[in-house]
């Protein structure tokens, strides 16, 4: 016998095995007894999907309180949790260099309005010239500007509440030395508040302004209804979001810092659930029995959510298909079954 006789007498001899094998575990399937069962049509559903965000409350109008001059803070007539109006002081600061420059400033001023008064006084009687009118008025106009330069860093010595709100941070006290551009107060108008989170890139172009979302506070046990005021323009390369902020009423159990989730609908899905019963874990994998011509077939699917006993089918189930529901943990592929109304 040549090899490729004996080639195709091995792979014939491999066939039958395999024929016979599939055929005695058919024959084992029918000798099982008939089992009673109860059935399911599986039927598409439209689920509605939604997406949680978290999210965190903070103040439309919340100010860092610095100082714009160097000084010894003399007033800070203000707590934390103070409520204070538009104009209201803030902090006192006591700036002695200031005062002093700003009387220089104004000898300065008035020296120099009595030179040009006396100037023009001589160019009447030709006795100076216009060039020297001219270089005393700009004497002047700068004595001016230097006193308006020495008012205003005078204002600065008294800071006020740019409008209404709560002190939500103290950092200094009467006493200390307050320098330019180191925060002193924490200023935020608790009345104005908003929702700030970050969208994924797939879900950014579902939103635009004016858009309502659901808000759940769970310290504060409401859910509120926000209105979306910003949407970034351009996504984080690194996370793959988008910051958005959304407006919500005021609530006075809303908090400026409390932890939020912002409720976002996904567009609907057409899916499959089953009843939980019918789902029966093997492993890594789960495994569905179907009745197809009075008998169990096994199906290996895979699955999704669940909510409450019901099971999301993603794959390896049909619309129409029947599952078994019940006495299903001992069936065997084939076995014959009856179906209980």
């Amino acid at each position: 016998m040549n090899n490729t006789n004996r080639i195709l007498t091995y792979c014939l001899s491999v066939l039958l095995t395999a024929t016979n094998g599939l055929s005695e575990e058919k024959q084992q399937a029918a000798d099982l007894p008939t089992v009673a069962v109860h059935v399911q049509t599986v039927q598409e559903s439209s689920s509605h999907a939604q997406v949680e965000l978290v999210a965190t409350i903070q103040a439309v109008q919340q100010a860092a309180i610095a100082a714009k001059v160097t000084g010894t803070i003399t007033e800070l007539p203000v707590v934390l949790g103070s409520r204070v109006k538009r104009g209201d002081l803030l902090v006192k600061i006591s700036a002695e260099e200031i005062s002093a420059r700003l009387l220089q400033a104004q000898a300065q001023l008035d020296q120099a309005k009595r030179n040009l008064a006396r100037e023009q006084k001589l160019l009447k009687k030709n006795a100076t010239t216009p060039e020297t009118v001219k270089s005393m008025q700009d004497s002047f106009a700068v004595a001016r500007a230097s006193v308006q330069e020495a008012k205003a860093m005078l204002a600065y010595t008294s800071i006020t509440a740019p409008y209404d709100g709560v002190i939500t941070k103290k950092l200094a006290n009467s006493g200390d030395l307050a320098t330019p551009g180191t925060p002193l107060l924490q200023l935020e108008n608790d009345t104005r508040l908003q929702a700030v989170t970050a969208i994924p890139e797939s879900l950014i172009n579902q939103l635009k302004q004016g858009d309502s979302l659901s808000i759940q506070v769970p310290s504060a046990r409401i859910t509120v209804s926000g209105t979306v005021a910003e949407i970034a323009p351009s996504i984080d390369p690194l996370s793959r979001t988008a910051p958005i902020k959304i407006d919500i009423g005021y609530d006075t159990a809303l908090k400026t810092g409390q932890f939020a989730r912002v409720i976002l609908p996904v567009n609907p899905a057409t899916t499959l659930f089953i009843p939980g019963s019918a789902v029966i874990p093997s492993g890594q994998m789960d495994k569905v029995f179907v009745l197809e011509k009075g008998k169990a077939q096994l199906r290996l699917v895979r699955v999704g959510s669940r909510m409450n006993d019901q099971v999301e089918i993603l794959a390896g189930l049909s619309a129409g298909d029947q599952v078994i529901l019940d006495n299903n943990r001992l069936l065997v592929s084939g076995q014959p079954v009856t179906v209980n109304p």
